[in-house]
């Protein structure tokens, strides 16, 4: 394996293998809701499964090969011979089993690890599951699939022993999907399928792995084969169908002599050889090497890209976006610092201002193209919760289903890898915690089935993602007697509202529930949600009517690259606050402010009272305003709480690059109030304030 190591065919057999997988678990989930395995997906399982088992053993990956071969098996017999009685539970959870055995694998081909994984017992499990259903439907298999052991090889033997009843030779060309890329790892995997059906093979490009043009050549003119074999055309034409990423295949039977003079294809490349096809063009070697990693796709128009005539899409690495996304982070600060010098301020040209204003409109148009290209909808994350549901719902014999809405929002990729976590949980705690059992549901006049409905929305700068189901609901006793023994009760429960009460399930070690199971009780768990969601600055808001069921919202910004802030002024220091968080700005008057029992200042607003926090003195910054009137008050809100921050002056709002803290701050920027830190136009630095540091600090 660590051949392979950063290679792009182990790339793009980490990509495209987790992209089958995931489908393939959809497939099984769609056919549990309808109750049974259509054509379709036993078609399409198969050749998933044909696929991962063809190119693992192609990287070496065997345990990973054997599961699939053994599972193709089972679909192969079924797509076969159509037995009629199947236990379609079980064939699914076998069929997950597989899908799980290889993404635990694949992780770890992933972090550089061996794919180490035993796999025998479920082979033992799939064996045992075909002769079973063998037996019940008393099926003898009218045909057989041609069996292609694992082997530990890497070159391909392009010739075998002619058999004597091998007297077909055919001729193929094979064209791939526009755009999909590794032309020649993907012709290399259709030779790799046939050394075991054919009995004489010649292709071109010939040294498919080894020369640097061959995609290129596969891309323009297809992928040729000479193909000698006791097949059947029809036989030979539906292996050759299932080929992934297919685009078109021409097959056609021809002579020996035909067949003979293809040898000349075993020719390394090293010039242009032309070969005679069927509509007599030629073939020709391009000097054009093109590499892209596979990890996202990015959509560009076809006369963006010169070496592929109409592709639509490209595949770039996520470290290039973010190196993009950074070096365009650069340009927008180094824009700022050239229009904002005092120098430049005092030049009085239209012309340099009509300049200066096509550069801005130039980095905020190329910001927004690099923010766009980032973004990834949520549809991939919301429909693994399926999986979720289904395991859940089997495991504790609990009838739930999950709606799904709003999956087409988009967020940053960065933050759609910190909140994949804390919805898997939500959706968990919903089914354990909140949905009852048929029993209970039926007992108190609900159906049956529970449900439980995800869904995401925008609001503003901020996207909502709502989970919600309609079991029983919070007790609000049992969490204030909990909160109450765990010694985090701060205020009398009077005083709290109910949704500050519901929030004291996400303080670390707090669980009501009575009941240890393998899914919760353990008094773990919500806490770290809402540390999660904390992390990419979003917000956890919990909802609860009892006896009617939970909402849970998660409130997280669209991206954390790049916010819209305000920059303060305070002594000779600079701030910045999210403009998002800010509700109004005012300059205060001295009868306005008060003077709370615990000598907490407090100012009024409209007949309101408002906690208030001096910037200058929470810092110790020293030449800073102290008399209210002179200065500015900024009304800032963060999870529907209010705080009125002092500073010197507002210097204006701006797009502002979030730099990272170094790591010995990270464990206490929340408590200091600071998120990140910017550079300003002028070069000075300014520290980015966490408003729900502030909030929570200043409600204390």
């Amino acid at each position: 394996m660590t051949n392979f190591e950063n290679e792009p065919m182990l790339d793009i057999y980490i990509y495209e293998t987790t992209m089958f997988l995931d489908q393939m678990e959809q497939v099984i989930i769609n056919c549990e809701k309808i109750g049974y395995l259509n054509d379709e997906a036993i078609n399409e399982i198969f050749r998933f499964m044909h696929t991962i088992k063809g190119s693992s053993a192609m990287m070496l990956f065997n345990n990973i090969a054997q599961v699939a071969h053994q599972l193709e098996d089972v679909f192969y017999f079924i797509r076969e011979n159509k037995p009629n009685e199947i236990d379609f539970s079980t064939l699914s959870d076998l069929t997950l089993s597989v899908v799980d055995f290889v993404k635990v694998e694949v992780n770890k081909i992933k972090n550089n690890d061996r794919p180490d994984g035993e796999p025998d017992s479920i082979l033992k499990e799939a064996k045992a599951f075909l002769d079973e259903i063998k037996k019940q439907n008393n099926v003898e298999e009218t045909s057989h699939k041609p069996e292609s052991p694992v082997k530990q090889q890497y070159y391909i033997q392009q010739e075998k022993k002619i058999k004597e009843n091998a007297s077909n030779f055919y001729h193929a060309v094979i064209h791939f999907d526009e755009g999909c890329e590794m032309e020649n790892i993907r012709s290399y995997t259709v030779i790799f399928a046939l050394t075991d059906l054919v009995d004489a093979i010649n292709y071109f490009p010939p040294d498919i792995v080894e020369n640097e043009h061959a995609s290129e050549i596969i891309r323009e003119n297809g992928f040729v084969i000479y193909i000698r074999s006791s097949l059947s055309l029809e036989a030979l034409n539906s292996h050759l169908s299932e080929t992934i990423f297919l685009k078109s295949l021409e097959l056609f039977e021809i002579s020996e002599d035909e067949f003979n003079e293809s040898h000349e294809l075993k020719r390394p490349i090293s010039e242009p050889i032309p070969i005679e096809t069927d509509d007599s063009s030629s073939l020709e070697a391009s000097t054009k090497d093109i590499h892209t990693d596979n990890n996202i796709r990015v959509s560009k128009e076809a006369k963006d890209i010169p070496t592929t005539t109409s592709s639509s899409m490209i595949s770039v690495n996520v470290e290039k976006l973010d190196i993009l996304m950074n070096t365009v982070g650069e340009l927008v600060i180094a824009e700022a610092m050239v229009t904002q010098n005092p120098i430049i301020s005092s030049i009085d040209s239209e012309s340099f201002q009509k300049s200066s204003r096509l550069l801005h409109k130039i980095t905020g148009e190329l910001q927004d193209m690099v923010m766009s290209i980032r973004m990834v909808p949520l549809s991939t994350t919301f429909v693994k919760m399926h999986r979720i549901v289904r395991d859940m719902s089997k495991k504790l014999e609990k009838d739930v289903t999950l709606d799904l809405f709003g999956e087409e929002t988009e967020v940053d990729k960065n933050i759609i890898e910190k909140i994949s976590d804390p919805l898997m949980h939500l959706i968990r705690n919903a089914i354990d915690h909140g949905i009852e059992t048929e029993e209970e549901r039926l007992e108190s006049g609900k159906s049956k089935t529970g449900h439980i409905v995800l869904g995401a929305k925008n609001a503003g700068g901020d996207v909502l993602i709502i989970i919600k189901d309609d079991g029983k609901g919070l007790n609000k006793e049992r969490i204030i007697k909990k909160a109450m023994e765990n010694g985090v009760l701060e205020r009398s429960p009077s005083d709290m509202s109910d949704r500050e009460i519901f929030n004291l399930i996400l303080l670390p070690g707090f669980s009501t529930k009575e009941k240890v199971t393998e899914f919760s009780g353990r008094g773990v768990g919500m806490d770290v949600v809402a540390k999660n969601i904390a992390s990419v600055g979003g917000t956890v808001i919990v909802e609860s009517e009892e006896g009617l069921g939970t909402t849970m919202t998660l409130k997280i910004p669209l991206t954390l690259a790049i916010i819209e802030g305000m920059n303060l002024k305070v002594g000779e220091s600079r701030f910045t606050i999210p403009i998002t968080a800010i509700k109004e700005s005012f300059r205060p008057k001295s009868k306005d402010i008060i003077i709370d029992p615990n000598q907490n200042e407090m100012v009024m607003v409209r007949g309101e009272c408002y906690p208030v926090l001096r910037i200058h003195s929470h810092y110790k910054v020293k030449k800073a305003i102290t008399q209210f009137e002179e200065g500015i008050m900024i009304m800032v809100e963060y999870d529907e709480k209010i705080i009125c921050l002092f500073a010197d002056e507002l210097l204006g709002q701006q797009q502002v690059v979030v730099k990272s803290l170094p790591n010995y701050i990270n464990s206490i920027k929340k408590i200091i109030g600071i998120a990140g830190c910017t550079l300003l136009g002028d070069g000075s630095i300014s520290l980015i304030l966490d408003i729900s540091g502030f909030a929570e600090l200043r409600i204390r």
